[in-house]
């Protein structure tokens, strides 16, 4: 593939599954990351990034959208 193939994004959709922490999953790719803390999520995130794509195709930016739900009594 040549440079204008590469990404400029890479999209993560960001959960906190019932059992604490955080996972990450990338939207349109399958790269996928965990951990307890924003911080180490943020890290995970780069590495996953980093070992799924080579170098000259690796995307500039990374995001992060958080998804949460909210349950209530009506």
């Amino acid at each position: 593939m040549d440079a204008a193939a590469t990404q400029t994004e890479v999209v993560f959709l960001v959960e906190e599954p019932p059992e604490g922490g955080f996972t990450a999953r990338a939207l349109g790719a399958s790269v996928f990351a965990e951990a307890d803390t924003i911080e180490e999520l943020r890290g995970a995130v780069r590495d996953a990034v980093a070992v799924h794509y080579d170098d000259d195709l690796r995307p500039k930016v990374i995001r992060l959208h958080f998804v949460r739900d909210e349950v209530f009594d009506a």
